[in-house]
């Protein structure tokens, strides 16, 4: 008797746990918003409703501090694994030359417990729209960041369809008929998340949109064309908005900022011209030498205006976002507007290209992603500033399921 009394009370406690999972959630991610756009919407003259109504409603970090690296595919893993890219493995948008030099595009290369996969030891549905590292991922309605092509932030439907769930670009196509173009843009994306809110009603959905990145890598961020992309970026949310069923709550959030980038600061040739002879390796962000006579002269110039060299990197600091770069004698930041680039003629140069561009340092002032968690029983107002490692512990309360806080064999 004691034994039956036994399960009818654990079967009890079943039934309570998955009754509590009626909160479900929409994790919307927009690449490259940068905080300073909510916090200086109004000096900014941006027409973002439905962002505003997400940010006065509901509760909201005043900034987040992102990974390193600061750059789409380790950020976002990040988000949803609640690790750092040396603990998830997810190391930068493309793998090493060593590994072939491909996209991470498989969820196969996760060394860190996801919030899908937590979703799903509870028997709840996941969904995903062009999420990075999302291919071949135990997803019950995936279309993946995955393509054969791209244009800017837009990826070719036949590469997503290759790696999707059989048969759902099709239902949504029936839903939808200008679904199919040949380009997966935010409009699209958002036709996808519709279609789910409005037949799978999965627990759990993750969306990536990707157009206000593109728009500011090639005009800057703050500029007339990209507030423009984020305006239209606010009515695709506001689409969602309007379909979301009462038992959603929304979660908006970016992988990092974005800053303008008017030179590239050459630092070996910096070197060369100053006849100063060492080790030094510039990673976009941040410039780190192993060198002491080389972290000496880059000391000296950092005091200099218009050297390209920013603030050194304190080694606390430098080995709590990235314990790879423990060994380094120094670390610097480029100087505001400044990348540092490995050309090896020209010490200053005008980017070719690229107007913005992230990737630098995570505590780089103002340099800050974004958090908003709407919903039934959301308590509104400022949280203060927030790391982004602590995001998915956070969405995992709201889908009331254990998310672990620790991960036996990973670096602390």
């Amino acid at each position: 008797m004691a034994k039956i009394s036994r399960a009818i009370l654990l079967l009890l406690i079943s039934l309570h746990c998955d009754a509590a999972h009626a909160r479900k959630l929409l994790v919307i991610s927009v690449d490259g918003l940068d905080w300073r756009y909510l916090h200086d919407s109004d000096a900014l003259g941006l027409r973002i409703e439905n962002v505003r109504r997400l940010l006065e409603e509901g509760e909201y970090a005043d900034g987040v501090v992102g990974v390193w690296p600061s750059i789409t595919w380790p950020s976002h893993t990040s988000i949803i694994t609640g690790a750092r890219p040396d603990q998830h493995g997810i190391l930068g948008n493309r793998r090493p030359k060593s590994e072939g030099g491909d996209y991470y595009w498989t969820a196969a290369l996760l060394k860190a417990p996801t919030l899908w996969q937590a979703a799903h030891k509870h028997r709840m549905k996941t969904a995903s729209v062009t999420w990075p590292v999302t291919a071949d991922a135990e997803i019950d309605y995936n279309l993946p960041e995955y393509f054969f092509t791209r244009q800017g932030g837009e990826m070719d439907l036949d590469g997503v369809a290759s790696k999707s769930s059989p048969g759902l670009i099709d239902e949504i196509s029936t839903a939808f008929p200008s679904f199919p173009q040949h380009w997966v843009d935010d409009r699209t994306r958002t036709l996808a998340v519709l279609y789910l809110l409005r037949t799978k009603k999965p627990d759990l959905i993750l969306v990536h949109l990707v157009d206000l990145d593109s728009e500011e890598h090639d005009q800057g961020p703050f500029t007339k064309n990209a507030k423009a992309v984020l305006e239209y970026t606010d009515e695709l949310i506001g689409e969602m908005l309007t379909a979301l069923p009462a038992e959603y709550s929304v979660a908006l959030v970016s992988d990092h900022g974005f800053e303008r980038v008017d030179y590239t600061a050459n630092v070996r040739v910096l070197l060369s011209q100053n006849g100063v002879q060492g080790q030094v390796q510039p990673l976009g962000g941040i410039v780190t030498t192993e060198d002491e006579r080389v972290a000496q002269f880059l000391r000296k110039k950092a005091h200099e205006p218009n050297s390209g060299i920013g603030r050194e990197i304190p080694h606390a600091e430098l080995v709590q976002y990235a314990p790879d770069l423990a060994h380094v004698a120094a670390a610097f930041e480029p100087a505001e507007h400044i990348l540092f680039g490995a050309q090896t003629e020209g010490s200053y140069l005008t980017p070719a290209y690229e107007k913005g561009n992230h990737g630098f340092w995570p505590e780089r002032r103002d340099y800050r992603s974004i958090f908003i968690l709407w919903g039934p029983g959301i308590k509104r107002g400022n949280i203060g500033q927030i790391q982004m490692l602590s995001i998915a512990g956070r969405l995992a309360e709201i889908l009331q399921i254990p998310f672990p806080d620790s991960r036996p064999g990973m670096k602390p």
